[in-house]
């Protein structure tokens, strides 16, 4: 590889690393410096630098802009209505006594998928809380089965922002990227069950005592809302007399906080399970489903992966209703219409959407930004020079964007930039040595659950609430997610061989 080339991919990644790590500027700034010094350094000429930053911002956010920005919004009414609760007291009543680290592991993948894995922990935690209460044990481990459950469709299965990022970004089929992100949680799933009550049990009666007396003892004031039981860990509503009756009733919550006063006389607003998956199960269907039909259509015509493909008729409206933005605005109707009672004030919808906006706003800029990184990493030839030096060496390609994503990830916390920063990397890979798009995707967000630390805002969240420190802190959470991540390397192998 040219050295002048090789300097400067070099110098781009670790701009981005000091960049977040020692300066004051954010991923988004961070990640179009990168841009600039790596085509400096490559000896692009400088207008044709900005050229291809401003044409990789925007192709990249025409191609998923609006899909993160409705995702988003439907995740914040599942968080607002209480809609998340259903579905994960249905898991408990499915898994039964006995299985709910897996109850608690399989609840945390489903609500992480469209909430943000924050507030997603949040809302769920006290349900861990409570049962563990109910059984006088084993909270630990139910609480990081909860939060590494989150880890994985949040890093794994769109439309959690990450995920779409990394589609826009490789040109990667979204249905294809839904269905490999689940397979890859559910075939993970048992190392987050049997990791959490392998290490639970052992920093159980360490943790930190007001946490302890929360889960075990203490009584919290009536009427404490979610919020406000949020902002203090310490705080928990009342005991139940056992689990059934903790599974039937869940996490309580003044339902005039979020949604409003109810008129005199109406019934108490309440989602069952079904109702509350409708929003995000009837989009991934659509879009599924018009992955399914544009497959079969391609074997049919002959013409699979070709650029001269055109949808049958009989295609079309599948393509069009699993098209992801048309798909997401029906979530986005669905979640409107049947997850809010009637009385839900306008101005509070508004709120949330605004609320949904500022979370979106961010993402939507880094992710441009990763785009314009892959420009300049291509109009260069960076990314052409790092192909032909991978592909002398025995080292599978797809393994590039998985070592990217590790090395940011532990460098400066965040699975997202990680995760965008490697299909930025590698995107120039996929073209060049062939690598299946999907295997591609699947390793930049595998790679990015690696080792969740210090600089891991999700860390703090976690260990906070479960009352983990220290050492156990990190033999807990950071273990689990390391373990996860480890996990993922034979996937991907097996991926290649499938798909490569």
């Amino acid at each position: 590889m040219d050295l002048q080339l090789l300097l400067a991919r070099v110098l781009g990644i670790a701009t981005i690393i000091v960049l977040v790590l020692r300066m004051r500027l954010d991923a988004f700034v961070a990640l179009l410096i990168a841009a600039l010094v790596t085509g400096l350094v490559a000896g692009q000429p400088v207008l044709d630098i900005v050229s291809a930053i401003t044409t990789g911002f925007g192709n990249t956010l025409a191609s998923i802009g609006i899909v993160i920005g409705l995702g988003v919004g439907i995740g914040k009414i599942l968080e607002v209505s209480g809609a998340a609760d259903a579905p994960a007291l249905a898991f408990l009543r499915v898994f039964g006594h006995g299985r709910e680290p897996w109850a608690m592991g399989s609840v945390g993948a489903l609500v992480s998928i469209p909430v943000f894995w924050d507030s997603g922990y949040v809302i769920m935690n006290p349900l861990a809380r409570s049962i563990a209460r109910v059984k006088q044990a084993g909270y630990v481990t139910l609480a990081l089965a909860l939060g590494c459950g989150m880890t994985l469709t949040h890093h794994l299965v769109p439309p959690t922002p990450g995920p779409l990022a990394v589609a826009g970004i490789l040109g990667t089929d979204l249905g294809a990227l839904i269905l490999g992100g689940l397979v890859f949680t559910v075939l993970l799933l048992p190392v987050v069950i049997f990791y959490a009550k392998w290490i639970g049990p052992q920093p159980e009666s360490r943790g930190e005592e007001h946490v302890r007396a929360a889960v075990y003892g203490t009584v919290a004031p009536a009427g404490v809302g979610r919020d406000s039981r949020a902002a203090g860990a310490g705080l928990q509503e009342g005991p139940r007399d056992g689990l059934d009756d903790e599974a039937a009733q869940g996490p309580t919550a003044d339902p005039s906080y979020d949604l409003g006063e109810p008129p005199a006389g109406a019934k108490p607003h309440k989602v069952g399970a079904l109702v509350a998956s409708l929003p995000l199960l009837v989009p991934l269907l659509l879009i599924i489903l018009n992955t399914v039909t544009g497959a079969i259509d391609q074997n049919a015509q002959g013409v699979i992966g070709g650029d001269e493909y055109e949808p049958s008729s009989w295609v079309v409206p599948f393509a069009f209703i699993g098209n992801p933005v048309v798909a997401l605005i029906i979530g986005m109707v669905l979640a409107l219409y049947v997850l809010l009672p009637r009385w839900t004030p306008r101005n509070k919808a508004h709120g949330w959407f605004a609320d949904a906006a500022a979370s979106a706003g961010l993402i939507l800029l880094i992710t441009g930004a990763g785009g314009a990184l892959g420009q300049v990493l291509r109009s260069s030839g960076v990314g052409d020079a790092l192909a032909e030096a991978i592909a002398s060496t025995p080292l599978p390609a797809f393994l590039v964007p998985f070592l990217v994503a590790t090395l940011v990830r532990i460098a400066q916390g965040s699975g997202t930039v990680a995760m965008i920063t490697a299909a930025s990397v590698s995107a120039p890979l996929v073209t060049t040595l062939g690598i299946d798009p999907l295997v591609a995707a699947l390793a930049c967000t595998a790679g990015s659950m690696v080792f969740s630390y210090f600089n891991d805002s999700y860390f703090w969240v976690v260990t906070r609430f479960t009352g983990l420190q220290g050492t156990d802190a990190l033999r807990g959470w950071s273990g689990i997610t390391t373990a996860v991540w480890a996990g993922s390397i034979p996937l991907l192998f097996i991926a290649d061989l499938i798909l490569g």
